[in-house]
């Protein structure tokens, strides 16, 4: 028998692609790897390399190491509430007729807002003199006002993220558990297992590897967050809001190119280690249960 020649002609289907990739992400990243180890932008004398210098100066800036545990906190406290809340809302939510898709749309409205609208809306919302939201929580006999206290703009910050996003870890898990076959319940049913049972044997493994994927997605975009922040509060008062993609629009606003862009690169790799570890747990986890 003789072989037949194998059709490279998929190949052109996907060589646009990476054409588009290549001008999109790898072109420009070697643009930034390349600005991180030279000074170019020194208009007094030709660029010339200067190798790590960028990343030493920047790895020991304080304000650096500041906003990176800000950043940690941040993304951890935003996991802490949106999962567990993501959760509970999805097994509140009904599984038949017309309640589900009203409960559906109101769900992912949150989530069509661009970034910047979302801070604008909630920079006027929390306003201590005409937003609804700071009104109300004054009058009730709390001092609240997120332009002057850090505490304010933090939970202000946390709050707005939380209107903003939940709703994805609600649609995952919704997801997970209008796939469980009804035979599941009718047994769990003749069992006699409780509800806490039902929720830890049955639906939570359905909903494990959604959970996996939200728990990323909302590591990384919490991670870098930036115009919800910048919008509302601009990174005060003080640095109480500063995030990383903050100090690195700082960075380019003061036209430290150099720093700006070996920055760059130590927040990708800061991104790219983190989502890794996230996977790799998250990965054990499900596979030991």
């Amino acid at each position: 028998m003789v072989d037949k020649p194998i059709n490279q002609k998929a190949w052109l289907l996907v060589l646009p692609v990476f054409v588009i990739v290549a001008f999109s992400a790898i072109i420009p990243l070697m643009a930034v790897v390349n600005y991180s180890v030279q000074d170019i932008f020194n208009m007094s004398q030709p660029g010339f390399f200067v190798g790590t210098e960028w990343y030493r100066e920047i790895l020991q800036n304080d304000r650096l190491q500041d906003a990176f545990l800000r950043q940690l906190l941040f993304s951890f406290v935003i996991l802490l509430v949106q999962v567990p809340l993501g959760i509970a809302v999805a097994l509140a939510m009904p599984t038949r007729g017309f309640w589900v898709s009203l409960c559906l749309v109101l769900l992912a409205m949150p989530m069509l807002i661009p970034f910047n609208v979302v801070g604008t809306i909630w920079q006027i919302f929390a306003r201590e003199d005409i937003g609804l939201l700071g009104r109300w929580v004054n009058e009730l006999g709390i001092d609240y006002n997120y332009t002057a206290d850090t505490f304010d703009a933090w939970l202000t910050v946390v709050v707005m993220d939380v209107w903003h996003w939940t709703s994805l870890i609600v649609l995952l898990c919704y997801a997970g558990l209008v796939s469980i076959p009804d035979a599941y319940y009718q047994a769990a049913k003749i069992d006699g297992a409780s509800r806490w049972a039902v929720f830890r044997y049955i639906q939570l493994p359905k909903m494990q590897n959604v959970l996996m994927i939200g728990i990323l997605l909302r590591f990384m975009d919490s991670f870098m967050i930036f115009a919800e922040p910048f919008v509302l509060t601009g990174g005060g008062p003080g640095n109480a809001t500063t995030f990383l993609s903050i100090y690195l629009a700082n960075l380019l606003q003061a036209s430290e190119f150099g720093p700006m862009s070996a920055f760059s690169i130590v927040y990708f790799l800061i991104i790219l280690l983190f989502s890794w570890l996230f996977y790799t747990v998250l990965t054990r986890m499900g596979k030991g249960t």
